[in-house]
């Protein structure tokens, strides 16, 4: 591929990689039991915020050192899926005073969909541990 297109694609993918893993971060940072109330609170079983900060946390590490690319943007886009579907969707775009919409978490889920397209070679771990001869 061009470098041009990969040095924007490097970029996509360390700015989400970063965001996620603070999202997780905070997650666990804030206490994980208290995420995990909030997702009961909504109709979520609580252990699934376990599984959302530990994709986040480890997946947000792994995109910014080019490790798993495509697998962890798919991961990405469920959770963002869930994200928009099950809490932001009926706030609307923008949001409200109490909570933002779902306007981050759509860019977060169409950066996540062209990561998981194109993948991320350059200053990759992938790149390095699954040299391709091409």
């Amino acid at each position: 591929m061009n470098k041009r297109f990969e040095a924007g694609v490097l970029i996509l993918r360390l700015v989400l990689g970063l965001t996620f893993f603070v999202h997780g971060l905070t997650k666990f940072q804030d206490g994980i039991g208290n995420t995990a109330a909030w997702f009961d609170s909504i109709g979520i079983p609580g252990f699934a915020a376990y599984i959302v900060a530990i994709i986040e946390l480890v997946g947000g590490l792994a995109m910014i050192v080019g490790f798993g690319i495509r697998i962890v943007s798919v991961l990405f886009a469920l959770v963002m899926l869930g994200a928009i579907i099950n809490v932001k969707f009926e706030i609307g775009f923008l949001g409200n005073q109490q909570m933002a919409g779902y306007e981050l978490d759509l860019a977060l889920l169409a950066m996540s969909v062209m990561l998981g397209l194109s993948g991320s070679r350059l200053l990759s771990l992938d790149r390095l541990l699954f040299r391709s001869k091409a």
